[in-house]
């Protein structure tokens, strides 16, 4: 029997309504299972690696401002836990999806699922990663981009490409870290990586047409190195840093250090011929410079597939454009006098177990017992009180509304690209290299630019300094941090708590992140040692390593272990010598530094059968070809 009209009308206009909710903002689902895969995309070893689905490089992530995005993770590595951070994203409330473990989520433990589930409003370039033991060095990094159909720029470019570069090691992440934290490294010299990568491959075509432009969004999606990035015969005009929209400015070269992103047009001329794509990795950052470090990659913009793809021509000087003279496009003028300043000074040192640590004022970072996020969810009126969130998540509790100040000076030869997460920041001040602290710089806020640059992770140069000043407008717990991974597992964080009694009000955790708790043992309450009655009892929170004795120095150290290494060798030749058998061959393979994975798989092995480990083709050795849709050939 038919319904009424009327009835029928408001199935129709409900209908109708529907599909103008789905066209505005679609719901966007990813399944992902998280799990091993062997790769090889230098071409010069197999090893283990972190894919998605099997697959490895993993999926780029897809959205459009306003929709929803669902992010459905299995960890299906069965040897290691896990998380996902979406960089770049502010998570406007839903603080509970950023994805640092035992900050604002418990790790995902193996065999679990977990959901992130959030709105983009960001349009720009963005990346995914784990933020868990040091580990997406071991694969598990992709792209996240998000479309903006309003874009000022729709009408300058005719397609686009996403491209990444990133640093590729040959050893499992949990190896490489225990001998870099360990008294075997007592000056902290970071593993430098085997290669550079572009699309996670060295083999890269992108094939262009003459007459268009194209947009190309790039990401630096790697652990340590920053990369020099030029394309012979072409001039880049730069749109976006970090998704913030920029006045367009025109560079030969850029420099993009660990998770800085950069969006730019390239115009491909009338040419017949192809031109190299180049990313050299910044060995200024390396202690050594091993000889087997490959530290170019060369890709190709192709016009003619027929035609010879050459080497890049030799430069003998880097001079990348500088991002500090960029300007947003909103036009947003400095923020006004800071309500809280936060000063940090950067700092390598040792602690008592002979290993060197990364400090904030003398801080090195140590998680909490219960996340961060969790105990300003359950300390009631003691949330605004930092010292319930444990001394060594290094925590500043920031009022809603306020303008922040952090300086940050490098007491360190070297550079550091430090990443605000919940936030971009105005980057106000940086100074040139071996300039001291800003305290001592005699600048003052005239020197501040009345448009300041915008963007998310920005380079501390060697002894400088800098000042960054930003909102803050979105509750949450959001960490500050160098985004070199090994500073990042050596302590060069903080943790910024901002708003914590609007969190009390506004949040709530859904019941599969408690659930990961609840199979990892990690408490959900109370201060950061888990105390859940006295709130300013931190007695047994975790805690680094004790202060070296007074007049024990780096140097000192090198000097004692060296000595206590050339004893040790001295009494084994002679052991050996006296023992061996000339007769017979050993073969015994030795992993640097004899190091065990946590849950017990030795570093370099192939993960348990059990972990569903799967061969993916190594991109090494044979040619990766993609167009401006992004299909690889």
């Amino acid at each position: 029997m038919m319904g009424s009209p009327r009835a029928s009308w408001l199935l129709v206009f409900g209908l109708l309504l529907s599909s103008i909710t789905l066209a505005g903002a679609a719901i966007v689902t990813y399944d992902f299972n998280i799990s091993w895969v062997t790769a090889n995309p230098d071409g010069m070893a197999d090893r283990p690696t972190i894919g998605i689905n099997g697959q490895w490089p993993i999926p780029t992530i897809r959205a459009d401002v306003g929709d929803e995005l669902v992010v459905k993770v299995f960890n299906g590595l069965g040897n290691q836990s896990t998380s996902l951070h979406f960089h770049g994203l502010f998570m406007n409330g839903t603080t509970h999806m950023d994805g640092p473990s035992q900050t604002t989520q418990c790790p995902i433990p193996p065999g679990s699922s977990f959901t992130y589930r959030f709105k983009v409003q960001q349009p720009g370039t963005y990346w995914y990663h784990s933020h868990t033991h040091g580990q997406y060095p071991d694969g598990l990094r992709g792209p996240l981009i998000i479309n903006d159909p309003k874009t000022p720029f729709k009408d300058l470019y005719d397609e686009e490409f996403v491209l990444t570069v990133s640093d590729w090691y040959h050893d499992e992440m949990p190896g490489l870290l225990s001998f870099f934290i360990s008294k075997a490294n007592p000056t902290g010299a970071e593993p430098v990586p085997k290669s550079a990568l572009l699309n996670e491959t060295q083999n890269l075509s992108v094939l262009i047409e003459s007459g268009k432009t194209y947009l190309f969004r790039m990401a630096n999606i790697g652990a340590f190195a920053g990369q020099y990035i030029w394309f012979e015969g072409h001039n880049m005009t730069i749109l976006e840093v970090d998704g913030v929209y920029t006045h367009p400015a025109e560079a030969a070269m850029i420099y993009l250090a660990a998770a800085q992103r950069c969006s730019f047009l390239i115009t491909a001329g009338n040419e017949t011929s192809n031109f190299p794509i180049v990313a050299s990795m910044d060995t200024d950052l390396f202690d050594v410079l091993p000889e087997d470090l490959n530290y170019n990659v060369t890709g190709w913009l192709v016009y003619d597939p027929k035609e010879p793809l050459p080497d890049p021509a030799e430069i003998y000087k880097f001079d990348p454009f500088d991002d500090m003279t960029l300007v947003p496009w909103d036009n947003q003028t400095l923020l006004g006098e800071p309500d809280q300043t936060i000063s940090l000074d950067v700092i390598m040192d040792n602690l008592g177990d002979g290993a060197n640590y990364a400090f904030f004022n003398n801080i090195t970072f140590v998680a909490p017992k219960v996340p961060t996020l969790y105990t300003a969810l359950t300390a009631g009126e003691l949330a605004t009180n930092p010292a319930v969130y444990g001394e060594y998540t290094h925590p500043f509790v920031l009022d809603k509304g306020q303008i922040v100040e952090v300086i940050v000076n490098n007491i360190d030869p070297g550079k550091h690209p430090f990443h605000l997460h919940g936030h971009n920041f105005q980057a106000v001040w940086r100074s040139e290299d071996e300039a001291g602290t800003f305290q001592d710089s005699n600048v003052t806020a005239a020197s501040f630019p009345e448009i300041p640059m915008r963007r998310d992770t920005i380079v501390l140069r060697p002894d400088g300094n800098i000042v960054l000043r930003f909102k803050a407008d979105n509750p949450g717990v959001w960490l500050f941090h160098c985004h070199i991974e090994w500073h990042v597992q050596s302590g060069l964080m903080a943790t910024f708590v901002e708003a914590p009694l609007a969190l009390q009000a506004e949040l709530e955790v859904p019941s599969d992140h408690y659930a990961a708790c609840a199979v990892g043992g990690v408490p959900t309450e109370g201060n950061a040692a888990g105390v859940t009655k006295d709130l300013l009892d931190l007695g047994g929170q975790n805690v680094p390593p004790d202060r070296l004795p007074e007049g024990f120095t780096a140097r000192g150290i090198v000097a004692f272990v060296f000595s206590c290494l050339s004893g040790i060798l001295g009494v084994a030749v002679v052991a050996w010598y006296g023992f061996a058998d000339f007769g017979k061959e050993d073969e015994e393979t030795v992993y640097a530094g004899g190091v065990v994975h946590s849950e017990g798989v030795k570093g370099g092995e192939q993960p348990p059968a059990s972990s569903g480990a799967e061969s993916v083709t190594g991109a090494g050795g044979e040619r990766d070809v993609i167009s401006a849709s992004g299909q690889r050939g």
